[in-house]
């Protein structure tokens, strides 16, 4: 029966899941892309195909300065990352990317916006890490 609201042939307008991925992939609506841009001042892609004849990407790029961030989801449920094939899938292309000159790394969805992060990539981007600030080395 219809609804008395709708035509017999009137379709809800909706995006795909599929053109939703595109917007998402541009970075149009990401947070994280967009924080990157005010909080870096450096232009941030999302889903960035780094290596074509794997149709390999990275979560995140900074292509101007070969940066990539990963984000490694199911840390504490088992997840793809840390599952035998994905974990040797993943070392695979990190160290094709070494190769090709780019500098990966790793966070958590949790982590992915925090200031930690965008200190991180700033002394990326900079250059001028100093090991005292002990920030991204392991807790004692």
């Amino acid at each position: 029966m219809d609804t008395p609201n709708k035509l017999p042939n009137e379709r809800k307008k909706t995006r795909s899941r599929k053109n939703l991925g595109k917007i998402t992939q541009q970075g149009e609506n990401d947070m994280f892309t967009r924080l990157c841009a005010t909080q870096l001042h450096a232009e941030c892609i999302r889903e960035h195909r780094f290596y074509k004849p794997r149709r390999w990407r990275f979560d995140y790029a900074l292509p101007l300065y070969k940066i990539a961030i990963e984000v490694e989801g199911g840390v504490w449920t088992g997840g793809r990352h840390i599952r035998p094939k994905g974990f040797l899938s993943d070392i695979q292309k990190y160290n094709t990317a070494a190769l090709l000159g780019w500098r990966v790394f790793r966070t958590t969805p949790d982590k992915l916006m925090s200031n930690d992060t965008l200190l991180l990539l700033k002394n990326a981007i900079s250059g001028s890490f100093c090991a005292s600030n002990d920030v991204f080395l392991p807790q004692k």
